[in-house]
């Protein structure tokens, strides 16, 4: 088989899985095989770019960075739909529907997600072009970001699909993956995001696809339009999408007058609470489509649709007392405990005020009584402050001056939302954080010391730093017991460290001594180098000597690291005791370069060349500079009379662009440089 047919047969198979497990949720292999046939395809697409297929499932991954996101006009307009709260608007919404087309109407009722409005474009079966709504009449083009998708198909399935035809929907973040990155953000001292939808708005409009990939989006559709579409029904047009490959909405349904819609918005009003992604509403179509061009549009809506949106669920409680939490990286989070309250099926007790700068806004006081909401959120929220059962004279909540953990004086960065506790090694949460951070998934992988083990660990003295963990003997931790107490809820457990279990800590210990560097960088807790930086770090620097050693400047020179994240490495390793740190570690066996299998060289055609990168490629950039390592090149960050040629792309730097004519420095295109390395 020929590398192009190879290329396309692995292109096929991976979409087959993708399909199984997104789409169908009945996956036939396991993440591991599918990871294996994907290395395998990225491995051959790096060999061979000109055979790469536009739906490559590669193109999940992301890598494309862009700079600016073009306006594209829209095709059909992209109106907003009416908004009403009441049962009495939506029976008028019935009535002038039934006085213009003068006939019952049959309705389609779905859910109204709480997202990013999208329209996502086919042609000849491929996914070609992913716009914003914009003003309604432009949008802005986030093609690569959508990619990422795996929702979303870059090729459909069977046949008898228009020539072009455009999907419509929501791009939109599960609770789980919104939980997960807020305490990401938290973990590294950047702010929350507010809710699912800002988190979901934040990330679609992200410059690198890669950290789009990375977070998770799901998209959920709501809508066909096209030329030649073979339906002459709403509900039938959603419902043959799945013939081609789309996952349609699990909560469709055709009912038949005004009534059986308000039994609908009834029902789901209830239900929203099971569903794990955010909806505020519902939404009501006229079903047949020739009754929607009959009824027509206004200047901003479409008169055959209104969205009847939840109340969102709003209770008073009085504020008890605000505990202040140390987190890994020092934050210092206020949290309000509250009168226990019922809302939206749960009882809450406690809500996040996330900083000072929300409190200062919130103007709360003593004795004060706040509003709860969680709405179409799983997490409660602090909204606002019952000014009614304010009392008089009360005075406001100043923010705590000291830790209350260690007693040290509190401090604020300036244009930072976060203050925070600088006694970064000896403040006991902030040491926890750090230990507990490094034994998770995506760091050491340490899931042998899960369940509390920790923390067990440092109350008995055994661990006061990451670097203790490789210290640990078999005597050492051989009987050693602790009791959980009972609590919200939960029964009193006992977690004992039996032969078996200190035998699993133990080889766990030594099994992470074959982490990568990149994973191990993210590991050690270095302030904001969350996992993607850790991995661009590792790559652009290869080894801790090169990473500790580099001055602001060269540490800037990494895409996606700035003046905060250069005065945090550069302040890591100023520190003595973090030194020691990592002396411990790379003593006890830890990687802390880039394995030799990655830098392995294919030709020698570029030996000894130095090569600047610059602009956007139909690959990332990451993947170019790694095809010249393994062609005996050298990547480096600034053009001098030294450099052999500049590998230009897309939108190159102006500034590199003219210091390299000035110098003389060639500058070559992308194909030129495939043809220069014999990939085509």
């Amino acid at each position: 088989m020929s590398p192009q047919e190879e290329i396309i047969a692995l292109t096929a198979e991976l979409n087959r899985h993708n399909y199984n497990y997104y789409m169908l949720d009945a996956p036939v292999i396991s993440d591991y095989e599918f990871d294996q046939l994907l290395r395998k395809l990225q491995d051959l697409e790096v060999q061979y770019p000109q055979f790469v297929q536009p739906d490559s499932p590669t193109l999940r991954v992301g890598g494309t960075v862009t700079k600016k996101f073009e306006s594209v006009a829209h095709r059909y307009p992209m109106l907003s739909l009416g908004n009403t709260y009441s049962e009495e608007e939506l029976l008028e919404f019935d009535n002038r529907i039934k006085s213009i087309v003068n006939q019952d109407i049959e309705y389609a009722c779905e859910l109204k997600y709480d997202g990013l409005a999208i329209s996502i474009w086919y042609e000849n079966g491929l996914m070609t072009r992913a716009v914003t709504r914009g003003d309604g009449t432009k949008g802005d083009d986030v093609t690569a970001n959508v990619r990422t998708i795996k929702s979303v198909p870059l090729r459909l399935q069977g046949s008898g699909y228009p020539d072009f035809f455009e999907v419509r929907g929501e791009i939109l973040m599960t609770f789980a993956r919104f939980e997960a990155l807020n305490k990401e953000r938290e973990d590294i001292g950047e702010p929350p995001f507010a809710n699912p939808r800002n988190a979901a708005s934040g990330t679609l409009k992200l410059q690198e696809s890669a950290e789009v990939a990375r977070r998770g989006l799901d998209f959920r559709l709501y809508y066909v339009m096209g030329e030649n579409l073979a339906d002459t029904t709403h509900y039938d047009s959603i419902r043959r999408l799945k013939d081609w490959g789309f996952r349609v909405p699990d909560v469709l349904e055709k009912v038949s007058g005004i009534s059986q819609v308000i039994d609908f918005m009834h029902k789901w009003d209830v239900e929203r609470k099971q569903l794990d992604f955010p909806i505020d509403g519902i939404v009501i179509k006229v079903n047949r489509f020739d009754l929607q061009q009959q009824l027509g549009m206004t200047a901003k809506n479409p008169r055959w649709a209104i969205a009847y949106k939840f109340k969102a669920e709003k209770m008073s409680t009085p504020l008890l007392s605000i505990d202040y939490q140390v987190g890994r990286t020092g934050i210092v989070t206020p949290v309000a405990n509250l009168q226990p309250v019922p809302l939206a099926g749960t009882i809450v007790k406690r809500a996040t005020l996330h900083n000072a700068d929300v409190m200062a806004a919130l103007d709360i006081r003593e004795g004060d009584s706040l509003f709860v909401e969680k709405g179409g959120e799983i997490i409660p929220k602090i909204v606002g402050v019952d000014l009614d059962k304010r009392l008089p004279d009360a005075h406001p909540v100043a923010f705590v001056t000291h830790c209350p953990e260690c007693g040290a004086e509190l401090r604020r960065n300036e244009d930072e939302a976060g203050i925070f506790c600088p006694n970064e090694m000896h403040c006991p949460p902030q040491i926890k954080g750090k230990l507990e951070h490094f034994i998770g998934r995506k760091a050491m992988n340490l899931d042998s010391l899960g369940e509390g083990k920790v923390e067990i660990l440092y109350d008995c003295g055994l661990v006061k730093n990451i670097a203790d963990f490789y210290d640990l003997t078999f005597n050492q931790l051989l009987g050693i017991e602790k009791r959980f107490p009972a609590e919200d809820g939960k029964p009193e457990r006992v977690v004992s460290f039996r032969e078996k279990t200190v035998e699993n800590i133990l080889a766990g210990i030594a099994q992470s001594k074959q982490v990568p560097f990149e994973r191990v960088l993210f590991a050690i807790g270095i302030r904001y180098v969350g996992e993607t930086t850790a991995k661009k770090l590792a790559r652009f620097f290869k080894n801790i000597d090169a990473l500790s050693a580099a001055t602001r400047e060269e540490l800037m020179e990494v895409n996606d690291v700035g003046d905060r994240v250069a005065d945090s490495i550069i302040s890591y390793f100023n520190n003595p005791e973090n030194l020691e740190i990592v002396i411990r570690l790379r003593k006890a066996g830890l990687q802390f370069e880039i394995a030799e299998d990655e830098g392995v060289v294919s030709s020698d055609e570029l030996q000894g060349k130095s090569v600047v990168v610059s602009g956007v490629f139909t690959i990332s950039r990451d993947d170019i500079k790694k095809m010249i390592e393994q062609h005996g090149g050298k990547n480096v960050s600034s053009i001098s009379k030294n450099t052999d040629f500049v590998l230009a792309g897309e939108k190159m730097g102006p500034e590199k662009r003219k210091k390299a004519e000035a110098l003389g420095v060639p500058i070559i295109s992308e194909e030129e440089f495939y043809k220069m390395i014999g990939a085509i």
